[in-house]
């Protein structure tokens, strides 16, 4: 499996009601390293940018007044497989359908406020990482120890 860096959003429905700690035991527990990570309250325009491939959707606009109502966490989760780990970590978009386990399946409430987005993919992850990153945002794995010792 390659190395891969993947976008996680808590989203404000997460950081409301204060899960945000056991969303990143949940990530750091399976292995994943966070190698960037921001508290921050979404912009309109880098919300509509962020779900740009929704803009045609009845939703859009729902999308963007939720992850614009309240502050997000947003992460950089780096790991073997990390993008396909992530999104099994998070579960179905569906609460109702997301496996026991799951962050969704036994945290999230509704199919709109489902605490968590995770890239779908190598190109989602590219693009939705520069919108919520800069290069300089990001520490590099030297927190391992055992690379740290070696060094």
């Amino acid at each position: 499996m390659a190395l891969e860096t993947t976008l996680i959003l808590c989203k404000p429905d997460a950081v409301s009601r204060a899960l945000v700690g056991e969303i990143i035991s949940r990530i750091e527990r399976r292995g994943y390293v966070i190698t960037a990570m921001k508290l921050m309250q979404l912009s309109g325009d880098k919300a509509r940018e962020h779900y740009a491939e929704h803009k045609d959707k009845p939703f859009f606009g729902d999308l963007v007044n939720f992850i614009t109502s309240g502050a997000l966490v947003a992460m950089a989760v780096e790991g073997e497989g990390a993008i396909d780990g992530m999104r099994q970590i998070i579960g179905a978009t569906n609460p109702l359908s997301a496996a026991p386990g799951s962050i969704r399946g036994d945290l999230a409430q509704t199919i709109g406020m489902n605490l968590v987005h995770g890239s779908d993919g190598k190109a989602s992850a590219d693009r939705e990482l520069k919108i919520f990153f800069e290069a300089g945002d990001f520490v590099s794995r030297k927190h391992d120890l055992a690379k740290w010792l070696a060094d």
